[in-house]
């Protein structure tokens, strides 16, 4: 049962990570990425072993050539071979050439469908890792990173660590290997030639140099107005409806148009630069190419070299300068798998602050007795990564109190904190709510009733107290078997996209098809979906937006009791906004959840309240009243402020 707590932790800073640039290569990050490789390390020496066949073939062709040239077509026109000998010896090493031609595509093929698998492997093995510790996460993580930032670790960052693994790298690899080939292949053909070759080398690694740096820059431009691009169209079309209501289309396209402006100078930069490195490499090429025939035409003029050797050494000087482009283009994407996978694990990386002990107690049976033993709670502490239970902490240090309680070690004195007290949402909240009550939480706005429904779900830790279910601290069982004995009803309950069915049982197999129908029924939620087209096979899109208020809210009681929890939590206004028809049927269906289980109401209607066992009133974060509706309107005092304010016009209607 999913909720958020609706805090903001803090969503500044949204940009930091989308400016990490990173190294093209880090040797930590690195270690950490192959760790998802190594289960496939057999397909990867496979791999490894093609690539060498794969460099062989490639440099094997303009050696044939050499030979054609040298060994079959000059003899023959020279006369020192017959014409049928040349021939021959044309057909055979013609035939080896088409060979190593046909085997060249073959391995191609096996090498890249290879590197991609395992690339693909490794990287659905780190998004399905990077999906569950998501999952597991405490709210106050979500309370302050933007789900857009979310979703762009697992697709885009994971992408580019996809293009890294399947191409980059073994492109590198594979760009290293017929380097180093082609300049072993040039030294045995002749070292003369191959000195005139290599001459270039300085040039290009400077060239490589100067560009990388301008590239570096223009890389970073762009990711930082590429995600800035991303979080203004996330924003403006998820508001879409105020941005119409209130006839701001002018303004936000200006502030859009203004935004891609700036990402277009940015793309613009980065394909000067590279028109500019390119035309630069060929035309070094190019002038290598010239110094090359004048020196090949030198000695074949005076016979030290072959016309064959020459060819071979036109095509080989292609093999040479294309590797050196490529590993320039290459460190743009080494650079920008660096980056994602800095961001990638940095979230992997954070700690789940709400975790289980490691010696879980286990909840056979649950009576559905809920103690508050002077709780407090922070949401902004939370957002800090939680505070640490230690009393060493200076954030915990505490003012001697007149009562101190050392019967259990999570227990806290009653006794404020000297530094950060402003920060507390509940502050020694302390009652009990007997198995089967029915309680419900009243008080002003913010005077932390929502972190009270928070806090029992376990959504976040309390960093004072302790909550106890049937005596037990719920920090000492497993979260999952603790929520299976809570129901928790939202005010704006979430929709999946799907099946009426799939979100009354969330995709849980065990519940069956009757089951579904007997909790709508139970609820009366089936007086509606028997009017869908295909009743409860009827497909509903994300978030419900063709579902009224109230039929999300009739929904949510039959998730509820579909589950058949132990403990029901009602979050704020379940009957808000909706007809009086909707609403008699929200009220009966709540008084049926109600019966026989420890029920915890957040509501502000006079009906729900009068009806509930106790009240809890609850002003800046403590418990100031507890009582019967009428014994709480007699005190005159809280909640009689709170009816006078609230209640009395509802009571007049």
């Amino acid at each position: 049962m999913a909720m958020h707590g609706g805090h903001g932790g803090g969503g500044g800073g949204f940009f930091h990570e989308d400016e990490i640039l990173g190294k093209a290569y880090d040797a930590r990050l690195m270690r950490r990425l192959l760790r998802y490789v190594r289960p496939y390390a057999g397909l990867v020496v496979v791999a490894l072993v093609l690539l060498l066949v794969l460099s062989a073939t490639q440099i094997a062709p303009p050696i044939i050539a050499k030979f054609i040239i040298d060994q079959a077509i000059t003899p023959a026109v020279a006369g020192r071979i017959t014409p049928a000998e040349g021939l021959t010896t044309l057909g055979i090493l013609g035939m080896l050439y088409l060979a190593i031609l046909a085997a060249n595509a073959g391995v191609r093929y096996g090498q890249g469908l290879l590197t991609a698998y395992v690339g693909q492997r490794a990287m659905y093995d780190l998004r399905i890792e990077l999906f569950r510790h998501l999952q597991f996460l405490p709210l106050s993580f979500f309370d302050r990173n933007p789900v857009g930032r979310l979703m762009t670790r697992i697709t885009n960052d994971i992408d580019a660590l996809t293009e890294m693994v399947s191409r980059g790298v073994v492109s590198i690899f594979g760009d290293v290997f017929i380097l180093t080939g082609v300049m072993i292949a040039m030294i045995l053909l002749d070292h003369r030639l191959a000195i005139v070759t290599f001459l270039a080398l300085p040039v290009v690694i400077g060239l490589t140099a100067y560009f990388r740096g301008i590239m570096r820059d223009s890389f970073r431009s762009i990711r930082i107005r590429l995600a800035r691009v991303n979080a203004y169209l996330n924003e403006t079309l998820s508001g879409i409806s105020v941005v119409q209501l209130f006839t701001r289309e002018g303004e936000t396209f200006k502030r859009f148009d203004d935004l891609n402006v700036d990402l277009y100078r940015a793309n613009e930069g980065a394909v000067r630069a590279m028109s500019t490195f390119q035309p630069a490499i060929n035309l070094t090429r190019a002038v290598t190419s010239a110094a090359l025939f004048l020196a090949g035409g030198y000695l074949i003029l005076d016979g030290q070299l072959t016309i064959g050797t020459l060819l071979a050494f036109w095509q080989l000087i292609e093999q040479f300068f294309r590797p050196i482009l490529d590993l320039a283009e290459k460190y743009n994407v080494m650079q920008a798998a660096m980056a994602s996978s800095e961001r990638i694990f940095r979230l992997l990386d954070t700690p789940r602050t709400v975790a289980d002990p490691p010696t879980a107690l286990e909840l056979r049976h649950v009576r559905g007795e809920v103690t508050f033993d002077h709780v407090w709670f922070s949401y902004q502490i939370a957002a800090r990564e939680a505070m640490p239970r230690s009393s060493e902490d200076p954030a915990l240090q505490v003012r001697a109190g007149p009562q101190e309680r050392s019967d259990h070690p999570r227990a806290r004195p009653q006794a404020e904190p000297t530094d950060i007290g402003r920060d507390w949402i509940l502050k020694d909240v302390d009652f009990t709510i007997s198995a089967g009550e029915s309680v419900a939480i009243v008080g002003a706005t913010g005077a932390g009733k929502t972190a009270i429904i928070s806090l029992i779900s376990r959504f976040y830790d309390v960093q004072r107290g302790r909550i106890l279910l049937d005596g037990v601290d719920i920090r000492d069982v497993k979260q999952h078997d603790l929520r299976r004995h809570i129901g928790v009803v939202l005010q704006d309950p979430f929709i999946f996209a799907g099946t009426i069915a799939s979100n009354i049982r969330l995709n849980d197999a065990t519940i069956s098809d009757e089951r579904v129908r007997a909790a709508a029924h139970f609820v009366n939620a089936d007086k509606f979906i028997d009017r869908l087209p295909e009743r409860y096979g009827t497909v509903v899109t994300e978030r419900g937006s063709m579902l009224s208020v109230g039929q999300k809210q009739l929904l949510a009681f039959a998730r509820a009791i579909a589950f058949n929890p132990e403990i029901l939590l009602v979050l704020d206004e379940a009957t808000s906004s909706v007809d009086t028809e909707t609403e008699h049927l929200i009220q009966d269906a709540l008084a049926k959840l109600m019966r026989g289980r420890t029920s915890i109401v957040i509501a502000h209607r006079l009906s729900t309240i009068q009806n509930v066992d106790r009240i809890v009133v609850l002003h800046k974060g403590r418990v100031v009243e507890v009582g019967t509706h009428r014994e709480l309107l007699a005190e005159r005092g809280v909640y009689h402020r709170l009816y006078e304010l609230q209640y009395r016009a509802h009571q007049a209607v």
